[in-house]
């Protein structure tokens, strides 16, 4: 069994404020023998304090390069690019193991230093599902940025920049004072309605205002007939939350939108997947990531058509950090108590063996 230890790095995706562990998490796992280094960070939602509150060590910002490397890192989001080999193990959302843009370089930065990722999207329980994922902060999230953008474009504006709520109740009151204090006659469409990001659409949807005979709950039983689908197009507000494996019929293309002409109702695509660079993304009508500061892209609908934009942000749960991050650390949990003997624990030895198997499609790529 290997030392009990983590080191939280800090996050240096930019507007990301959430933690892979929290001050609670972090207590539960000082109580259980381990001994955590935690990374200042002053964009992090938890104040340094906080865990110093706890007993964690804290350590200078950015400094896990410099760490031992028999320490496990711990963060949320993927490294800045750099060739810069890695020798440590880190426990991390890489988004390389779908062919992502720029994949095959992230996993040879593994390879050169012979370091491992476990990679956070893929660690499972038994029955194939995440033991831990902020689906349904990301679905919940994604469906409020989408009835602001609604209430945006019904001003004649564009939705401005999006920062981050104290709390549910917080995002909640705003959305529906912006909408004009009820989102009352908005029509939306989730596909994955089933999942945990679903889910949480489906729930600010509610919470927001919206009949339940205007919230289209479509899962794979709906779209099984193949798209591009019509009903898309007779929506204000179109979530995507699929989790997507492999290529699928395109949802919705610019033609179908150009061709709806004056009457399409569709105003609003929110993709909360985010499969932006993933060559199979079914919905082929944007090529970029958006972010918090410009949260959306136009679509080119064609002349004297109604505008489209598209809500592309990938870290979509950092708009409530402090819930999403309490209820992903406490899913995280469990596993983490299992890593020091990760050889004897099936969630670690599956995402080591797929880390593998995915180093070695890079290593073709790469010629390593």
């Amino acid at each position: 069994m290997s030392e009990k230890v983590f080191w939280l790095r800090c996050e240096k995706k930019e507007f990301e404020h959430r933690a892979a562990l929290t001050p609670t998490t972090a207590k539960q796992l000082l109580d259980a023998g381990f001994k955590i280094y935690v990374e200042r960070d002053e964009q992090r939602i938890f104040d340094d304090s906080e865990y110093e509150a706890v007993a964690c060590e804290l350590v200078e910002h950015n400094s896990w390069p410099n760490a031992p490397t028999s320490i496990p890192i711990i963060g949320l989001k993927e490294l800045p690019v750099s060739d810069a080999p890695l020798p440590h193990t880190h426990i991390q959302f890489a988004h390389c193991y779908k062919q992502q843009a720029g994949w095959s370089s992230v996993l040879a930065r593994f390879h050169r230093g012979n370091g491992t990722l476990y990679d956070l999207e893929f660690l499972t329980d038994a029955t194939g599902r995440r033991v831990a994922a902020f689906g349904f902060h990301a679905g919940f999230a994604g469906a409020a940025a989408g009835a602001l953008a609604v209430a945006a474009e019904k001003s004649g504006k564009n939705l401005g920049r999006l920062v981050p709520y104290v709390n549910e109740q917080a995002m909640v009151a705003d959305v529906k004072a912006k909408l004009g204090g009820s989102g009352k006659g908005l029509k939306a469409l989730v596909i994955g309605a089933l999942g945990r990001c679903g889910r949480g659409a489906v729930d600010l949807f509610r919470k927001i205002g919206l009949e339940e005979e205007n919230i289209l709950k479509w899962d794979m039983a709906e779209t099984a007939k193949g798209g591009p689908f019509q009903e898309i197009l007779d929506v204000d507000i179109f979530i995507n939350c699929i989790y997507l494996t492999s290529k699928i019929p395109f949802f919705i293309t610019e033609e179908q939108i150009r061709a709806a002409g004056p009457s399409r109702r569709l105003r609003v695509v929110v993709d909360v997947s985010c499969d932006t660079t993933n060559p199979n993304n079914p919905i082929p009508i944007y090529s970029i990531n958006t972010t918090f500061p410009e949260p959306t892209v136009p679509v080119d609908v064609g002349s004297g058509n109604p505008p489209l934009s598209v809500i592309s942000i990938d870290h979509l749960p950092t708009l409530l950090p402090r819930e999403a991050s309490e209820q992903f650390s406490a899913d995280l949990l469990s596993s983490l108590l299992e890593f020091p003997d990760r050889k004897n624990a099936r969630v670690w030895t599956e995402a080591e063996a797929l880390f593998k198997e995915k180093l070695a499609e890079a290593a073709k790529v790469k010629g390593l």
